[in-house]
């Protein structure tokens, strides 16, 4: 596997935000999204190669309780899948983080899935294979991260056309030192949405240039 890193901190954005937990980020995306916060992940120029086991006495090391793969983007390799089943096996609570254009149906139902979908701001308005909200359980989840009125216009409008709010787990981010958490809240009060204020909790404590935290 190619591995940009592993690390032990706070989970920050998904529902179960502010417990510990062991990141494993892979290395390689499909996506060059305009705010990506992890860009360095983009590519395996600085990526180490690690195999399954590898990476799992690692996370043993760690802490392997609560157990987020993220990237990049984790299902553009293969052994991904096979490295969830077994944190899954260890008893981890294992959670993904995928851009949302690649298929989940693959991926061990055990795992709590946190799809991204990409608003106008992302420049990838049109790669979520939507495909993936059938595949989805209602513990698993649907990200938006919105820099301005027009992602979340596009956001809420597309999200209630295709039935997801309401009837899925949705948190909405705004784009940390952009859009401020407050005007977003607002918006979110003013339409009574269904939708939970994402705030990256991380970036909070640490602040938004950190890395392995």
């Amino acid at each position: 596997m190619k591995v940009a890193e592993i690390f032990r901190s706070i989970q920050g954005e998904s529902y179960l935000m502010g417990l510990p937990c062991t990141f494993v980020r892979l290395a390689g995306c499909n996506l060059r999204c305009a705010w990506c916060d992890t860009s360095y992940a983009w590519d395996d120029s600085n990526a180490v190669e690690m195999t399954v086991g590898d990476v799992l006495d690692r996370v043993r090391g760690l802490g392997a309780d609560l157990v987020e793969i993220t990237g990049g983007e984790p299902l553009l390799q293969q052994d991904s899948l096979e490295l969830m089943r077994h944190l899954c096996d260890m008893g981890s609570r294992v959670l993904l983080e995928t851009n949302g254009t690649q298929d989940v149906g693959q991926v061990d139902p055990r795992v709590r899935v946190v799809m991204d979908v990409k608003p106008p701001s992302s420049g990838h308005v049109d790669s979520v294979f939507w495909d993936n909200v059938g595949k989805l359980s209602e513990t698993d989840e649907i990200k938006v991260i919105i820099a301005d009125r027009r992602d979340y216009e596009w956001a809420r409008d597309t999200l209630t056309r295709k039935r997801i709010l309401g009837h899925y787990r949705v948190t909405f981010s705004a784009t940390f030192g952009g859009l401020e958490h407050k005007t977003l809240a607002e918006w979110l009060l003013a339409d009574a949405l269904p939708v939970r204020l994402g705030i990256q909790l991380h970036k909070l404590i640490w602040g938004p240039d950190a890395t392995g935290v």
